[in-house]
């Protein structure tokens, strides 16, 4: 974790440098490793702020893993608007991204500048990040003008999720191949500071992360990326409703939850909770 230089008194600097677009940038450019996870409350962005993650993504896959949908479209963006506010509420060192979620940035561009103007007035987030390639390339340019930096999104765009009818690999074929490189093209020339790039052949994405000057964030796109990105609740064993073979699962906690849970039933209906210890 990098940290402040000294200050006017030659003490040394204690407090996390902040992570920035422009850190981003140079982190790739000195070969190191960009680490980025999901968060949709204060305390987990203030946990994963703390193990020194680089980009804390406030995901649209709050829709599946915290409203219990079976897809990323049906979150609003007020809903998005309110789980970023608390998360960067919690952050102080990482770089805070927002998603704008489906349909409030695709009918055009103004509509994107207001939908993204609020996530970063009202929400307090660093950056946003949008799905799709060449259709959404002017709108990228106009956000990215007046100051808002854009992540783009390419691969598997789950917002598309009813187009694909599938969650299956993207880019296995020369075609959609040739169109995701000339897509990340597109999105670099048009101001997109960094690129998440799904679910592709990792020999594709290493070849895209190979051919850019900004960052590219993977998520089951290989080891070849600029970075790597997975839902929090995946990695942590708390969404259980599949397992991808990209997510690595770091902890069982939805287990360890379960059992706290039961103990705690257990305890009050045999009157072991509370103990007269845990009593006034």
């Amino acid at each position: 974790m990098s940290l402040t230089p000294p200050d006017n008194l030659g003490n040394p600097g204690t407090a996390p440098r902040k992570v920035t677009t422009r850190s981003l940038t140079q982190m790739k450019r000195r070969g190191e490793r960009i680490a980025a996870l999901t968060a949709y409350d204060y305390l987990m962005a203030v946990a994963l702020d703390e193990s020194g993650i680089d980009v804390i993504l406030v995901g649209d896959s709050a829709a599946m893993v915290v409203q219990g949908r079976h897809t990323t479209v049906p979150v609003t963006l007020d809903q998005m608007l309110y789980h970023s506010q608390v998360v960067a509420k919690g952050v102080e060192r990482a770089l805070v991204v927002g998603d704008l979620p489906f349909m409030s940035y695709q009918v055009n561009s103004d509509d994107a500048l207001r939908s993204a103007g609020r996530m970063v007035q009202e929400a307090m987030v660093e950056a946003v990040k949008m799905e799709g390639g060449a259709v959404i390339i002017p709108t990228v340019k106009r956000v990215v003008e007046v100051g808002i930096p854009v992540m783009g999104h390419l691969g598997l765009t789950p917002q598309s999720i009813h187009k694909f009818g599938t969650y299956k690999v993207r880019a296995t074929e020369p075609e959609e191949a040739a169109e995701l490189r000339e897509d990340a093209l597109r999105l670099q020339d048009a101001g997109a500071f960094a690129i998440v790039i799904e679910k592709v052949p990792a020999e594709l994405a290493a070849e895209i992360t190979e051919s850019l000057e900004i960052p590219v964030i993977g998520i089951g796109a290989g080891g070849g990326c600029d970075g790597q990105i997975l839902v929090s609740h995946d990695m942590l064993g708390l969404y259980t409703q599949f397992h991808p073979r990209f997510v690595r699962r770091y902890a069982e906690l939805g287990t360890a939850m379960r059992g706290a849970f039961e103990a705690y039933v257990a305890d009050v209906r045999d009157g072991d909770f509370p103990s007269a210890d845990e009593a006034y």
